[in-house]
């Protein structure tokens, strides 16, 4: 078999139409106008810097070494960037990290470490005002807030309540977006001091104009002093309850239960009453007057084991949502808090699809540029998908990125000069309209 061999052959042609409406977006003066500005013999932009930072991830790299093994040979005759090296791009990178500090929760003993970055939370929002300003106008967004588990053995990297070390951020979402993170340390629990980073994200988002109307989240923002921040910012209140025996007392209150019967054959009862919770808290702290009235939607199925409960003498499993919506339906309440499943998707897509299993520095606050310039990296990907799928019928809106790499972005292709300007030539079929 006889091979002829093209030195200047790209298999990631499809990258530069990415490349491309990055340009046309103008991201790179968002970048300039909210980074520490460089020195004037730089001879790499931020442009260049997390341009090829994002490349990794749009040509299917999972860390930053993949830069100089798999790609820069390939990408270093790009006209929208100069490629650096992954060890230029890291130490940039920890230039933008933020001291971590240290606190303690009134009862806890824990030493709980937080790493905040103010500046690349409002670069992130200002990101996403720019690629859908229209969304970000509304005043019927839904903010959901989780923290997920980093694995990780990093150097200052602490003990998980699942027995192994690592992180432990705090997510806000609004729809597919990533609007704040905080990162913490494996061994502080989601609601420890929780308050604080729900006011820091809520103020950042304010800043910039925007309103959120929902707030939903799991057990771990019931809490008295959560929820008093989060009604300061957001309209409407959705959280899961911790069961405790005062939410037993008033499940026992309860009398309008309603049969469900599910697609799968179960039987649930579904009832609903009005109280109000943290009294107790409210009276030791001297803040009776922040207390308020919430409803508590209460979904019961009999246990498997026929055990009853010691509180409400049934044999049930108990499901609470408590919220300040007196307006919608129980069906309704419970139907609207359960699409925030959604946002453990979201974690998967985030450490499968964009490295945040391949952290790539040893301490936490340095992990948190990571963390936010590849949450940056997603949300550009969902409104890229979005664009693109209008225009190439092969790409659907739900694709994860490894199946547009493979549909789209794997077309070899190479740059060419042509009556005194450059060209991109492809080798092959791409119905894609520029």
């Amino acid at each position: 078999m006889k091979i002829q061999q093209s030195s200047h052959l790209s298999p990631f042609g499809g990258l530069n139409f990415v490349l491309e409406e990055f340009e046309n977006l103008q991201i790179n003066e968002i970048l300039d106008a909210n980074l520490p500005k460089l020195a004037t013999n730089s001879y790499y932009t931020w442009k260049d810097l997390i341009y090829s930072f994002w490349s990794i991830y749009f040509c299917g790299g999972s860390c930053i070494e993949d830069l100089n093994d798999n790609f820069k040979n390939f990408l270093k005759d790009t006209p929208f960037m100069h490629v650096p090296s992954p060890d230029r791009i890291l130490s940039r990178f920890k230039d933008l990290s933020k001291p971590k500090y240290t606190c303690k929760t009134k009862r806890g003993k824990a030493i709980n470490e937080f790493s905040e970055n103010t500046n690349l939370n409002l670069l992130n929002i200002r990101l996403l005002k720019r690629i859908n300003p229209e969304k970000y106008l509304r005043h019927d967004l839904v903010l959901d807030y989780d923290n997920t588990i980093i694995f990780t053995e990093k150097a200052d990297a602490k003990n998980t309540y699942l027995k192994a070390y690592g992180y432990q951020p705090g997510v806000a979402i609004i729809g597919s977006d990533i609007v704040g993170i905080q990162n913490r340390n494996g061994n502080s629990v989601a609601y420890a001091l929780q308050e604080k980073t729900l006011e820091m994200m809520f103020e950042n988002l304010r800043s910039e104009g925007i309103a959120v109307d929902s707030f939903r989240a799991d057990s771990a923002s019931y809490k008295f002093d959560i929820l008093n921040v989060v009604n300061r910012y957001a309209n409407k209140v959705y959280v899961r309850v911790k069961m405790r025996q005062s939410i037993y007392q008033v499940i026992n209150q309860i009398s309008n239960w309603e049969e469900i019967k599910t697609t799968d054959g179960r039987t649930l009862f579904r009832g609903s009453s009005k109280f109000t919770p943290f009294r107790k808290t409210a009276r030791e702290d001297n803040k009776k007057d922040l207390l308020r009235e919430y409803k508590i939607v209460v979904t019961k199925e009999n246990n498997l084991d026929g055990q009853l409960n010691v509180f409400t003498n049934e044999a049930c499993v108990y499901s609470c949502i408590m919220t300040n919506d007196f307006e919608k339906s129980d069906d309704d309440i419970v139907f609207f808090y359960n699409q925030r499943g959604a946002i453990e998707r979201e974690f998967d897509v985030l450490k499968n699809d964009f490295g945040w299993k391949h952290m790539p520095f040893s301490k936490l606050e340095q992990n948190t540029v990571f963390l936010l310039l590849t949450a940056m990296c997603r949300n550009l990907y969902g409104y890229i998908i979005h664009k693109f799928s209008k225009i190439y019928k092969y790409l659907k809106t739900n694709f994860r990125i490894k199946k547009f790499i493979f549909r789209f972005v794997c077309i070899p292709a190479k740059w060419i000069k042509h009556a005194r300007c450059k060209q991109l030539r492809i080798y092959g079929k791409i119905a894609f309209k520029t």
